[in-house]
């Protein structure tokens, strides 16, 4: 069989979608999780479960593991205002604990769940990843520290080590087995899930958060990234790590979806009506937010084929049904 993987975060939305490309590729995945945001149900079949905290990875890990991929994070940004102090105990303490770990047990390649709110508010687009880090708010910042941390055990202790930053994941992935895998989130903040459940009648109307944007059609532009399509990166960035040095790579599908956009596709996609109600703007929300993938194409060989959006709500929507009659 392939070589041994350990996945954190692994019963979480992209973790989980993760170990599933691991597995169908043929390696052995083990997923470490505590299920305080992930589900159990989102842990593959064929993976071994380990329900605990990524501060006790020492237990668990062992020269046998070629490499962890790293996603147990908290990532809610109202959360993370409110509550900073979670974000700087799990996200930076945690992944401190994990990286002690990983240099005690002789693992020596991490692929790192990092994301493109580690720039804030950026004032170009698409976003390159020499542009400035600015983090607007605790959670960003704490995944910033975290990309510094790994920087220096890549200089000190010869680490290999991916960070990868991406923005808005969304769709699902339905496995070899027929699994599906998609967004479960409680509470739910992502537009498209969100849209969904409007379409579903769980949900009176979507709020659009100001329609006064220097954009096309006066809401904000996101880049909505595949799901399947980041897993890939991910194992594309296991055989892209060099010992000693830290690469890092924005992941976008390349072309940027307006929030109505996304309301107008789910409308059609689902056959459902969506009302709609214009809210004032949210502060903080810049008008575009698309990351440039140059990098990651370049020196990954990463090449998204999902990027229609109709084809990403789909999925999404295939997966928010399911989830309802399971």
């Amino acid at each position: 069989m392939g070589n041994k993987y350990l996945v954190t975060g692994g019963a979480g939305y992209v973790g989980s979608v993760v170990a599933a490309h691991l597995l169908e590729a043929g390696h052995q995945v083990t997923v470490l999780d505590d299920l305080s945001t992930g589900h159990r149900a989102g842990v593959p079949a064929g993976a071994e479960f380990i329900e605990g905290r990524i501060q006790d990875a020492a237990k668990w890990l062992d020269p046998s593991y070629r490499a962890v991929l790293h996603f147990a994070a908290f990532s809610q940004v109202g959360e993370s205002v409110v509550n900073p102090e979670k974000y700087w105990v799990n996200n930076v303490g945690g992944t401190t604990a994990l990286l002690a770990a990983m240099r005690d047990a002789g693992v020596r390649t991490l692929v790192f769940s990092s994301t493109a709110a580690t720039y804030g508010e950026p004032e170009t687009a698409p976003i390159p990843e020499d542009a400035p880090t600015a983090p607007t708010n605790p959670y960003g910042a704490s995944k910033l520290a975290v990309d510094h941390m790994i920087s220096g055990e890549c200089a000190a202790h010869g680490l290999a080590a991916v960070s990868l930053r991406y923005f808005n994941v969304a769709g699902a992935h339905r496995a070899a087995d027929g699994t599906t895998y998609g967004e479960r989130h409680d509470p739910e903040t992502h537009l498209i899930p969100l849209v969904l459940q409007v379409a579903q009648g769980r949900r009176e109307a979507i709020s659009v958060f100001g329609d006064d944007y220097p954009t096309p059609d006066g809401t904000c532009v996101r880049d909505y990234i595949h799901v399947a399509d980041l897993a890939e990166a991910h194992l594309l960035a296991l055989d892209a790590a060099r010992a000693g040095e830290h690469l890092i790579c924005n992941l976008g599908n390349g072309n940027g979806f307006s929030v109505r956009e996304v309301i107008e596709t789910v409308r059609k996609v689902t056959g459902h009506p969506v009302p709609e109600v214009t809210a004032p703007r949210r502060g903080g929300d810049p008008a575009v937010l698309v990351a440039s993938a140059e990098r990651a194409k370049e020196l990954l060989g990463w090449r998204p084929s999902r990027t229609d959006l109709a084809g990403i709500v789909a999925d999404a929507w295939e997966f928010a049904r399911r989830k309802e009659t399971a």
